[in-house]
């Protein structure tokens, strides 16, 4: 007979605060929340217990929260400082089990169902892990577990993170005692749009979907959404009954299909052609460098671009295939440059995005009569790991020290926040 799986969702407490307040003893019983405190219309990423219960949350503007809030201490992210916090952690995960997969920066999912027989049970394992990442992180982790990953992770949001202990199964024995009479937007990725749908329907509660006959759900999703909707209706009716046979996969990264870069940028400062390409090259080489990283070569560029003139706007996203792949900076650049030309209205941009498909390996590459290709692309590879030990902005282009160049801005940055 086939063992039950066990699988577990370790979520960290207000996790970019949890370390901040680790890091600083003197903010232990003091209102946290991370942020840009020089950008009072910037956002809130995250916000401590203390801060929370002043009525401080995450994505509110940092003036709002401190109107909120006015002893709130608010602390300038360190995304580097997150993300190596977060990886130590996985390495707190995989000391008891193999089976350990990243859902987010704060939130991973283990596979204990071959650890119970050594460490002991679900809800032992989950205590043992809590003391370990608190004691080396100062993060509190809250625990769902499940038979599957969409309990666990319902057992996490719903009940978990509103228990002293921070620790919660849900299974085939309580599922319709504790999670069926939850309302429908609690629901995992039920949003408020489909929210109104279920309640157009007259579904209100999460059993009111898994007491249907599927049949009859589909019928009544087909009612409401149209004949498209069966794929969906058989998602949510299998995620109210727990129903999630994806296994934990330790390893994520499959083969790349594309690699992309984009930027978000004030149209004031970017209506002239001149200075909308200086970012468009940056985007190239950085998309460039990603692909060298990997080993890819990509035959087809994409650029996408939104623009606003404050009165209208317009948006275009198009492709050309190269005759040859290549991963070479100044091969991409040509012909983003083209699309770039030939689709902008001449509006002030407000988002520009560059990136490279049709992918293939970088170990054999066309040989072209008149350029030494391989003899760029080691150039380019040296460059990559002289930015790989100093920085990215240890080596620039010319044209990034102009002002419209964000370069050396981004080189300080993760995902657009301070490192």
């Amino acid at each position: 007979m086939k063992k039950e799986r066990v699988i577990m969702l370790a979520d960290g407490q207000s996790f970019y605060a949890s370390v901040e307040k680790a890091a600083r003893p003197d903010l232990k019983d003091k209102p946290v929340a991370v942020g840009d405190p020089s950008r009072r219309s910037g956002i809130i990423l995250a916000a401590c217990p203390i801060a929370k219960s002043s009525g401080v949350t995450t994505a509110e503007r940092v003036g709002e929260a401190m109107a909120k809030c006015p002893e709130l201490v608010v602390i300038r992210p360190r995304m580097q400082t997150y993300i190596a916090v977060s990886l130590l952690i996985t390495e707190i995960f995989e000391s008891f089990t193999d089976q350990v997969e990243p859902y987010s920066i704060d939130e991973q999912f283990l596979d204990v169902t071959g650890s119970v027989s050594y460490f002991g049970s679900a809800e032992e394992i989950a205590r043992q892990i809590q003391t370990r990442v608190l004691l080396s992180t100062g993060v509190w982790t809250r625990c769902g577990i499940g038979t599957s990953k969409i309990l666990a992770k319902m057992a996490t949001d719903n009940f978990a993170k509103k228990q002293p202990e921070g620790i919660f199964r849900l299974d085939a024995a309580n599922i319709e005692q504790e999670l069926w009479p939850l309302p429908v937007h609690q629901l995992f990725m039920t949003a408020s749009r489909m929210t109104r749908h279920f309640k157009r329907m007259g579904l209100h509660t999460i059993g009111d979907i898994a007491r249907m006959e599927l049949p009859d759900f589909k019928r009544r999703m087909q009612q409401e959404m149209g004949r498209q909707s069966d794929i969906q209706a058989e998602y949510y009716w299998q995620t109210a009954r727990g129903i999630d046979p994806s296994p934990v996969v330790s390893s994520i990264r499959s083969r790349l299909k594309s690699v992309s870069h984009g930027k978000t940028l004030r149209s004031s400062l970017y209506g002239r052609l001149e200075d909308i390409e200086v970012v468009l090259l940056e985007l190239v080489v950085e998309v460039c460098r990603r692909c060298r990283k990997w080993g890819y070569i990509g035959q087809v560029v994409t650029v996408g671009a939104a623009e606003t003139d404050g009165k209208r706007g317009a948006s275009f996203s198009r492709q050309v295939t190269l005759q040859e792949p290549t991963a070479l900076s100044h091969e991409v650049a040509e012909a983003a440059r083209r699309i770039f030309r030939r689709y902008w209205k001449g509006m002030p941009v407000t988002h520009l995005h560059v990136s490279l498909t049709g992918l293939l390996d970088d170990s054999l590459m066309q040989l072209t009569l008149f350029d030494d290709r391989i003899r760029a692309f080691e150039l380019e590879k040296a460059a990559d790991r002289i930015k790989d030990k100093y920085g990215s902005d240890a080596i620039v282009r010319a044209s990034s020290l102009l002002q419209s160049g964000v370069a050396r801005e981004r080189a300080g940055q993760i995902g657009g926040h301070y490192k």
